[in-house]
Protein backbone atom coordinates (compact mmCIF):
# COMPACT_ATOMS: atom_id res chain seq x y z
CA UNK A 1 0.00 0.00 0.00
CA UNK A 2 1.53 3.28 -1.09
CA UNK A 3 1.08 6.59 0.69
CA UNK A 4 0.48 4.58 3.85
CA UNK A 5 2.29 6.80 6.36
CA UNK A 6 -0.59 9.19 7.00
CA UNK A 7 -4.19 10.12 6.27
CA UNK A 8 -6.28 7.73 4.22
CA UNK A 9 -3.33 5.42 3.61
CA UNK A 10 -2.63 5.04 7.32
CA UNK A 11 -6.31 4.40 8.08
CA UNK A 12 -6.51 1.82 5.28
CA UNK A 13 -3.35 0.08 6.43
CA UNK A 14 -4.75 -0.29 9.94
CA UNK A 15 -8.07 -1.57 8.64
CA UNK A 16 -6.46 -4.14 6.35
CA UNK A 17 -4.26 -5.30 9.22
CA UNK A 18 -7.31 -5.65 11.45
CA UNK A 19 -8.76 -7.97 8.80
CA UNK A 20 -5.66 -10.18 8.90
CA UNK A 21 -3.63 -8.88 5.95
CA UNK A 22 0.14 -8.63 5.94
CA UNK A 23 0.54 -4.98 5.00
CA UNK A 24 3.45 -3.33 3.18
CA UNK A 25 3.63 0.25 4.48
CA UNK A 26 5.15 2.25 1.60
CA UNK A 27 5.77 5.98 1.70
CA UNK A 28 8.44 8.62 1.15
CA UNK A 29 8.04 9.73 4.78
CA UNK A 30 10.46 7.50 6.72
CA UNK A 31 9.30 8.65 10.14
CA UNK A 32 5.68 8.08 9.21
CA UNK A 33 6.43 4.61 7.87
CA UNK A 34 8.15 3.66 11.11
CA UNK A 35 5.26 4.99 13.18
CA UNK A 36 2.53 3.15 11.27
CA UNK A 37 4.47 -0.12 11.27
CA UNK A 38 4.97 0.19 15.03
CA UNK A 39 1.27 0.92 15.56
CA UNK A 40 0.23 -2.16 13.61
CA UNK A 41 2.76 -4.46 15.28
CA UNK A 42 1.76 -3.21 18.73
CA UNK A 43 -1.87 -3.99 17.95
CA UNK A 44 -0.97 -7.57 16.99
CA UNK A 45 -0.98 -7.12 13.23
CA UNK A 46 1.61 -7.85 10.56
CA UNK A 47 3.38 -5.06 8.67
CA UNK A 48 6.72 -4.12 7.18
CA UNK A 49 7.86 -0.68 6.14
CA UNK A 50 9.40 0.55 2.90
CA UNK A 51 10.67 4.07 2.28
CA UNK A 52 10.25 4.83 -1.41
CA UNK A 53 10.21 7.86 -3.71
CA UNK A 54 7.73 7.05 -6.46
CA UNK A 55 9.04 9.87 -8.65
CA UNK A 56 11.89 7.48 -9.41
CA UNK A 57 10.74 5.43 -12.38
CA UNK A 58 12.67 2.37 -11.17
CA UNK A 59 11.24 2.48 -7.65
CA UNK A 60 7.98 0.58 -8.28
CA UNK A 61 9.64 -2.54 -9.69
CA UNK A 62 12.27 -2.58 -6.95
CA UNK A 63 9.60 -2.08 -4.31
CA UNK A 64 7.50 -4.96 -5.64
CA UNK A 65 10.52 -7.27 -5.63
CA UNK A 66 11.35 -6.41 -2.02
CA UNK A 67 7.78 -6.76 -0.78
CA UNK A 68 7.43 -10.11 -2.54
CA UNK A 69 10.66 -11.31 -0.95
CA UNK A 70 9.67 -10.15 2.54
CA UNK A 71 5.93 -10.85 2.67
CA UNK A 72 5.18 -13.24 -0.17
CA UNK A 73 3.07 -12.82 -3.32
CA UNK A 74 1.11 -9.61 -3.66
CA UNK A 75 -2.63 -10.33 -3.70
CA UNK A 76 -3.93 -6.77 -3.22
CA UNK A 77 -2.46 -3.53 -4.54
CA UNK A 78 -3.73 -0.23 -3.17
CA UNK A 79 -2.29 2.71 -5.11
CA UNK A 80 -2.87 5.50 -2.62
CA UNK A 81 0.20 7.76 -2.88
CA UNK A 82 -0.51 11.19 -4.25
CA UNK A 83 0.51 14.84 -4.34
CA UNK A 84 -1.56 17.95 -4.96
CA UNK A 85 0.29 20.82 -6.59
CA UNK A 86 -1.82 23.66 -7.91
CA UNK A 87 -1.28 26.73 -10.01
CA UNK A 88 -2.74 28.47 -13.07
CA UNK A 89 -1.61 27.21 -16.45
CA UNK A 90 0.41 30.36 -17.10
CA UNK A 91 2.54 29.84 -13.96
CA UNK A 92 6.27 29.90 -14.76
CA UNK A 93 6.75 26.55 -13.01
CA UNK A 94 3.60 24.93 -14.39
CA UNK A 95 5.38 22.17 -16.31
CA UNK A 96 7.38 21.24 -13.22
CA UNK A 97 4.13 20.99 -11.24
CA UNK A 98 2.66 18.86 -14.02
CA UNK A 99 5.61 16.48 -14.27
CA UNK A 100 5.89 15.84 -10.53
CA UNK A 101 2.14 15.36 -10.17
CA UNK A 102 1.88 12.87 -13.01
CA UNK A 103 4.98 10.99 -11.89
CA UNK A 104 3.46 10.28 -8.47
CA UNK A 105 -0.29 10.26 -9.12
CA UNK A 106 -0.46 8.30 -12.37
CA UNK A 107 2.85 6.97 -13.66
CA UNK A 108 3.68 5.27 -10.36
CA UNK A 109 0.28 3.58 -10.29
CA UNK A 110 0.83 2.19 -13.78
CA UNK A 111 4.33 0.97 -12.94
CA UNK A 112 3.27 -0.69 -9.69
CA UNK A 113 0.46 -2.52 -11.45
CA UNK A 114 2.91 -3.78 -14.06
CA UNK A 115 5.37 -4.84 -11.36
CA UNK A 116 2.73 -6.74 -9.38
CA UNK A 117 0.81 -8.23 -12.29
CA UNK A 118 2.27 -11.72 -12.16
CA UNK A 119 1.28 -12.10 -8.51
CA UNK A 120 -2.15 -10.57 -8.97
CA UNK A 121 -3.03 -12.88 -11.87
CA UNK A 122 -1.66 -16.11 -10.44
CA UNK A 123 -4.86 -17.27 -8.72
CA UNK A 124 -7.33 -15.26 -10.83
CA UNK A 125 -8.52 -13.22 -7.88
CA UNK A 126 -6.12 -10.31 -7.56
CA UNK A 127 -7.46 -6.94 -6.44
CA UNK A 128 -6.31 -3.47 -7.48
CA UNK A 129 -7.73 -0.30 -5.93
CA UNK A 130 -6.48 2.99 -7.34
CA UNK A 131 -7.15 6.09 -5.27
CA UNK A 132 -8.35 8.91 -7.49
CA UNK A 133 -10.43 11.89 -6.32
CA UNK A 134 -13.66 13.67 -7.09
CA UNK A 135 -11.29 15.85 -9.15
CA UNK A 136 -11.09 12.79 -11.41
CA UNK A 137 -14.82 13.18 -12.04
CA UNK A 138 -14.92 16.93 -12.56
CA UNK A 139 -12.57 19.89 -12.46
CA UNK A 140 -11.42 22.93 -10.53
CA UNK A 141 -9.60 26.08 -11.57
CA UNK A 142 -5.85 26.39 -10.95
CA UNK A 143 -5.54 22.69 -10.17
CA UNK A 144 -5.21 21.21 -13.64
CA UNK A 145 -2.13 19.00 -13.03
CA UNK A 146 -3.87 17.27 -10.12
CA UNK A 147 -7.23 17.13 -11.88
CA UNK A 148 -5.80 15.75 -15.10
CA UNK A 149 -3.77 13.12 -13.25
CA UNK A 150 -6.83 11.97 -11.31
CA UNK A 151 -8.88 11.74 -14.50
CA UNK A 152 -6.01 9.60 -15.77
CA UNK A 153 -6.34 7.30 -12.75
CA UNK A 154 -10.03 6.76 -13.53
CA UNK A 155 -9.24 6.10 -17.18
CA UNK A 156 -6.45 3.67 -16.29
CA UNK A 157 -8.79 1.90 -13.90
CA UNK A 158 -11.54 1.43 -16.46
CA UNK A 159 -9.21 0.32 -19.24
CA UNK A 160 -7.38 -2.20 -17.06
CA UNK A 161 -10.65 -3.54 -15.65
CA UNK A 162 -11.54 -4.57 -19.20
CA UNK A 163 -8.03 -5.79 -20.04
CA UNK A 164 -7.50 -7.80 -16.87
CA UNK A 165 -11.05 -9.09 -16.46
CA UNK A 166 -10.29 -12.42 -18.18
CA UNK A 167 -7.47 -12.93 -15.65
CA UNK A 168 -9.93 -12.60 -12.76
CA UNK A 169 -8.29 -9.39 -11.52
CA UNK A 170 -10.65 -6.60 -10.51
CA UNK A 171 -9.59 -2.97 -10.87
CA UNK A 172 -11.55 -0.21 -9.18
CA UNK A 173 -11.03 3.41 -8.20
CA UNK A 174 -12.04 5.25 -5.07
CA UNK A 175 -12.72 8.97 -5.50
CA UNK A 176 -12.57 10.80 -2.16
CA UNK A 177 -14.09 14.25 -1.88
CA UNK A 178 -13.54 16.62 1.05
CA UNK A 179 -11.69 14.52 3.63
CA UNK A 180 -9.70 15.51 6.72
CA UNK A 181 -6.16 14.66 5.55
CA UNK A 182 -2.74 16.27 5.27
CA UNK A 183 -3.75 17.76 1.92
CA UNK A 184 -6.64 19.64 3.51
CA UNK A 185 -5.01 20.38 6.87
CA UNK A 186 -4.00 23.91 5.84
CA UNK A 187 -7.57 24.91 5.02
CA UNK A 188 -9.00 26.94 7.93
CA UNK A 189 -11.66 25.07 9.90
CA UNK A 190 -14.27 27.77 9.28
CA UNK A 191 -13.67 27.52 5.54
CA UNK A 192 -14.10 23.74 5.70
CA UNK A 193 -17.39 24.11 7.55
CA UNK A 194 -18.71 26.63 5.03
CA UNK A 195 -17.66 24.47 2.07
CA UNK A 196 -19.21 21.34 3.59
CA UNK A 197 -22.52 23.07 4.37
CA UNK A 198 -22.75 24.49 0.86
CA UNK A 199 -21.48 21.56 -1.17
CA UNK A 200 -22.10 18.24 0.57
CA UNK A 201 -25.34 16.46 1.42
CA UNK A 202 -23.98 15.40 4.81
CA UNK A 203 -22.80 18.93 5.66
CA UNK A 204 -19.35 17.87 6.86
CA UNK A 205 -15.89 16.75 5.78
CA UNK A 206 -15.28 13.02 5.81
CA UNK A 207 -12.73 11.12 7.85
CA UNK A 208 -9.92 8.92 6.47
CA UNK A 209 -11.49 5.83 8.04
CA UNK A 210 -14.65 6.35 5.98
CA UNK A 211 -12.59 6.16 2.79
CA UNK A 212 -10.63 3.19 4.11
CA UNK A 213 -13.79 1.14 4.59
CA UNK A 214 -14.79 1.69 0.95
CA UNK A 215 -11.32 0.61 -0.19
CA UNK A 216 -11.56 -2.52 1.95
CA UNK A 217 -15.02 -3.32 0.61
CA UNK A 218 -13.70 -3.44 -2.96
CA UNK A 219 -11.17 -6.20 -2.19
CA UNK A 220 -13.50 -8.50 -0.25
CA UNK A 221 -14.99 -11.66 -1.82
CA UNK A 222 -18.40 -9.96 -1.73
CA UNK A 223 -17.12 -7.47 -4.34
CA UNK A 224 -15.84 -10.09 -6.78
CA UNK A 225 -18.24 -8.90 -9.51
CA UNK A 226 -17.38 -5.22 -9.17
CA UNK A 227 -14.72 -3.95 -11.57
CA UNK A 228 -14.13 -0.77 -13.53
CA UNK A 229 -16.01 1.30 -10.96
CA UNK A 230 -15.08 4.81 -9.82
CA UNK A 231 -16.71 5.15 -6.41
CA UNK A 232 -17.20 8.68 -5.02
CA UNK A 233 -16.73 8.98 -1.24
CA UNK A 234 -17.79 12.59 -0.98
CA UNK A 235 -20.68 12.97 1.45
CA UNK A 236 -23.07 13.46 -1.44
CA UNK A 237 -21.15 16.37 -2.93
CA UNK A 238 -21.64 15.28 -6.54
CA UNK A 239 -25.31 14.50 -5.93
CA UNK A 240 -26.18 18.13 -5.21
CA UNK A 241 -27.43 20.52 -7.84
CA UNK A 242 -27.27 23.61 -5.62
Amino acid sequence: MTGAASGMGRATAHLFSDEGAKVAICDINAEGVETVVSEILESGGSAKGYVVDLQDGNAPSELAKQVRSDLGPIDILVNNAGVSIGGPIDSPDFEDFWNVTFAVNLDAQMRLIRACLGDLCREQQGRIVNISSTEGLGGSAALSPYTASKHGVVGLTKALAVELGPSGVTVNAVCPGPIHTGMTAKIPLDAKKIFARRRTALKRFGNPEEVAHVTLSLVLPAASYITGAAVPVDGGMRARNN
